[in-house]
């Protein structure tokens, strides 16, 4: 017999498919005027300049191990802006780490001991995208930290707190956006990680942090400091270090209760739209905590190669339309596809569970390989489920020897690629577009409620590895979180709720759009060189 949250989650999940017929419940119509600020600040917080900005302060006292800079360059580099776009009249940033509807629900916090260059106090801090810098929202006892985290030699370390805005979202998608939510703290989640990779770091999940004790160390559940102001929902807790150690989570939730906060939570809108659906899942699917030692204990010793260079993040972008024509060879085609199987280096290493998501690709223009439907089952052991569970006459005709990729029926596929993602042509008109599909009721049923939200987090960390890895190939992608849910399944042949589509991805050369003008980031940086085809990562 299902909990009543599990109950919750199936009533949710399935009230917000998008159908032929209709789609998910929105207001159906985007209220300019009612816009929510991408950008959150906290008025009376003291705010401090990141590396590499020409204003920050200089960074002293080498003797520590964590630095401005390498925190300013793990920011910069996976929540910071990539770029700012005008056409007209009309002015708005992009960022490192994508987002549904270039929306940007996801808000970070950074919990960390003294830091050259910026503090020798330990504190928590909300970063500003916008201004890169840290805004100090608590200071607490050295003493605390010291010995919750430790902060000699290799065990320094710091954390990343990921919180969400549903009204961001749900300002243009309505009950649908907390999937999208989601989405984007996965690819948040994989943005920190790669990021952190590059500067030679660790980061992982820390899985026995309960979303109460999150808002709690973040302070987004003192109700003083957000009157009026969108509440935040805690997402995850990140530990960031050279390895992986122990927090004590008693420690540092005394330390921020009894520590001395300063600041108040800006507005991002003048009026909202109460979408009672999303205050009901968050609530079935909130997370109690668990307690999982996550396996990686050291940095793995992985080329360099592995991990995208830093010019690579910035310029990802989301295509808007792709050309229609161009193809891509298969020896790129399999590599795009081997880096979303789990490897245990980055991203992966940042999750604590073993993979639930699958890809239902649609194949367009492949060179050597045959247009058609196929399977990648990125965990092996669910090969034989997925087998059962698809209730059509598939071939199941191994497409690789290096890969568990299936061919299921041959064919031009372009038509229905396009029309189950809510007809938009950049689904038929790449090499390839794919749906992901969850291991939804056993991954439930193992884990609980809360994991429904991992599955979409996984979900959108397969889409960031498929970002980085078309960029990489010269090409582009793009996520799309429109899709008729139900029609997708029909064409697998599943039925119920033991797989479900979460989100469509498409890959192809994309069409620029020569009206807008293109800035860096921030004022003292200049755009990152566009260079031609490269190698996969």
């Amino acid at each position: 017999m299902l909990s009543s949250d599990l109950r919750s989650i199936l009533a949710y999940h399935d009230g917000t498919k998008h159908h032929f017929h209709r789609f998910a419940r929105s207001s159906g119509y985007l209220d300019w005027a009612s816009q929510p600020n991408p950008f959150r600040s906290f008025a009376g917080a003291p705010a401090f300049a990141l590396h590499p900005r020409p204003d920050a302060p200089p960074v002293g006292g080498a003797s520590l191990p964590l630095t401005a800079v390498l925190v300013g360059d793990v920011l910069r580099h996976s929540l910071g802006l990539s770029a700012w776009k005008q056409f007209g009249r009309s002015r708005w940033s992009l960022r490192v780490n994508p987002s549904s509807g270039n929306l940007h629900p996801t808000e970070a916090y950074v919990i960390a001991g003294p830091i050259a260059g910026l503090s020798g106090t330990p504190a928590v801090y909300h970063y500003s995208p916008d201004h890169h810098a840290l805004e100090q929202r608590c200071l607490f006892e050295p003493a605390a930290w010291s010995d919750a985290a430790g902060t000699v030699g290799e065990r320094a370390m710091w954390l990343i707190a990921l919180t969400s805005i549903h009204w961001r979202e749900a300002w243009k998608y309505g009950e649908r956006a907390f999937r999208y939510c989601q989405h984007d703290l996965g690819h948040a989640i994989a943005a920190v990680r790669i990021a952190a990779g590059m500067a030679g770091w660790c980061a992982a999940i820390l899985p026995d942090w309960s979303q109460r004790d999150i808002a709690a160390l973040v302070g987004v559940d003192r109700d003083g400091d957000y009157v009026e102001a969108e509440r935040e929902e805690p997402g995850c807790l990140l530990v960031v270090g050279r390895e992986s150690g122990v927090v004590s989570r008693d420690t540092l939730l005394e330390a921020a209760r009894t520590g001395r906060w300063t600041g108040r939570a800006s507005r991002l809108s003048e009026d909202h739209v109460q979408w009672t659906f999303i205050d009901d899942i968050a609530r079935a699917t909130e997370d109690p905590g668990r307690a999982i030692t996550n396996p990686i204990t050291r940095l793995p010793d992985y080329p360099i190669t592995r991990l995208p260079d830093r010019d690579l993040v910035l310029k990802r972008r989301s295509a808007v339309a792709l050309d229609g024509g161009s193809s891509i060879d298969a020896t790129r085609f399999f590599a795009m596809l081997s880096r979303t199987m789990p490897d245990g280096g980055p991203p992966w290493d940042a999750l604590w569970w073993d993979a639930r998501i699958h890809l239902a690709l649609f194949v367009h223009r492949v060179d050597g390989v045959a247009p058609g439907l196929y399977l990648l089952a990125r965990n092996p052991s669910a090969i034989d489920r997925l087998r059962e569970a698809c209730g059509r006459e598939f071939r199941w005709a191994r497409a690789s020897e290096a890969l568990p990729l299936f061919a299921l029926a041959g064919g031009n596929c372009r038509p229905v690629a396009q029309r189950v993602s809510c007809d938009q042509e950049i689904a038929a008109d790449g090499f390839f577009s794919l749906g992901m599909i969850a291991d939804f009721d056993a991954s439930l049923r193992t884990f609980g409620p809360a994991f429904y939200r991992h599955l979409f987090w996984e979900s959108g960390v397969v889409g960031q590895v498929l970002y980085l890895e078309a960029e990489a190939a010269g090409s582009r992608g793009t996520g799309i979180g429109c899709f008729y849910d139900d029609p997708v399944h029909d064409i697998l042949g599943l039925t119920g709720h033991a797989f479900q589509s979460l989100y469509h991805f498409t890959v192809g050369m994309p069409v620029e759009d020569a009206r807008l003008t293109t800035e860096p980031g921030y004022p003292w940086e200049t755009m990152p060189a566009s260079g031609g085809r490269r190698a996969p990562l």
